[in-house]
C-alpha cells in the first residue's frame, strides 16, 4: 500500500526513527529523516512528500508548532502525528494546528500503515480538473482550492474531503456514517474525531460570513444550505 511513496519522519528518538524506517522501507516506501522540528519544517517545505510522520515532543520546535507553520506556509501534505497524548483537548489542538490523524504510542504497525495509506489516498485521490460549486462555495479538484464568495478557505485534507462530499451532495444530507466510511473506511475513529473536524470546518466556512452554510441534521448528519 505504501510502495513508491515518499515519507518524511520527524522524530528525535534514534531507535524509533530506525524502527519506523525499517518498517516503511520493507513496505516499499522511500524515507527521509529529521531529528528536530526546525529541520523537519525545512525538509517538508523544500521537498515533495506523500505524507509526514511527526512526533509531538521534539527539540527546537515541537510537533504542534511544526504542523501549524506548515499549514500557514501553504503545505498541504498529510500529517500523521505520533503522540502519547490522547486527551480530547490534545487531539483538538492537533487538528486546529493542521494535523490530519493521530497514532498513540506505543502504536501497532498495521494500524500505522492503514492510517498512513488512508491519508495518502484521500490527499492524492482527486486529480481531475473539475470545478464543483454549491451557492457561494466553489471547489477546484485539480488545485484543491476552496473558495466562498471569492475568498480562499484554508482547509486541512480532512476538511477538504468533508466539504467535497457535502458539495457533491448538493444540499442533500450526508450521514455521519457515510462521512466516517468515506474518510476512514473500516478503520473508523471515535465519534469525537469527526465532531472535532466539523467544529473546525464551521470556523473556516461559516464564522467569517453573515450566513452559515453548514447545517447539522439532528441524529442523522450534515448538509449545505444556500
Amino acid at each position: 500500500m505504501l510502495k513508491g511513496k515518499q515519507i518524511l519522519i520527524v522524530e528525535d528518538n534514534d531507535e524509533l526513527q530506525g524502527i519506523l524506517a525499517d518498517f516503511l522501507e520493507v513496505k516499499g516506501a522511500t524515507v527521509d529523516f529529521a531529528d528536530n522540528g526546525d529541520l523537519g519544517l525545512k525538509l517538508a517545505l523544500s521537498n515533495e512528500f506523500d505524507a509526514i510522520i511527526l512526533d509531538v515532543m521534539m527539540p527546537r520546535k515541537d510537533g504542534m508548532r511544526v504542523a501549524k507553520e506548515l499549514r500557514e506556509r501553504g503545505c498541504t501534505t498529510p500529517i500523521l502525528m505520533l503522540t502519547a497524548l490522547n486527551g480530547r483537548d490534545d487531539v483538538l489542538k492537533g487538528f486546529e494546528n493542521g494535523v490530519d490523524d493521530f497514532v498513540s504510542k506505543p502504536f501497532d504497525f498495521e494500524e500505522l500503515e492503514v492510517r498512513l495509506t488512508a491519508l495518502i489516498k484521500r490527499f492524492r485521490g482527486h486529480v481531475a480538473a473539475v470545478e464543483l460549486s454549491f451557492g457561494e462555495l466553489v471547489i477546484n479538484e485539480k488545485t484543491r482550492l476552496v473558495q466562498r464568495a471569492g475568498h480562499n478557505l484554508v482547509t486541512t485534507p480532512v476538511m477538504y474531503q468533508i466539504l467535497l462530499l457535502l458539495v457533491k451532495a448538493q444540499g442533500e444530507v450526508v450521514t455521519r456514517e457515510s462521512l466516517i466510511q468515506q474518510l476512514w473506511g473500516d478503520d473508523s475513529p471515535e465519534n469525537d474525531v469527526l465532531r472535532s473536524h466539523i467544529y473546525l470546518l464551521r470556523n473556516i466556512l461559516d464564522k467569517p460570513f453573515a450566513t452559515p452554510m453548514l447545517k447539522t441534521v439532528p441524529k442523522c448528519g450534515f448538509r449545505l444550505e444556500l
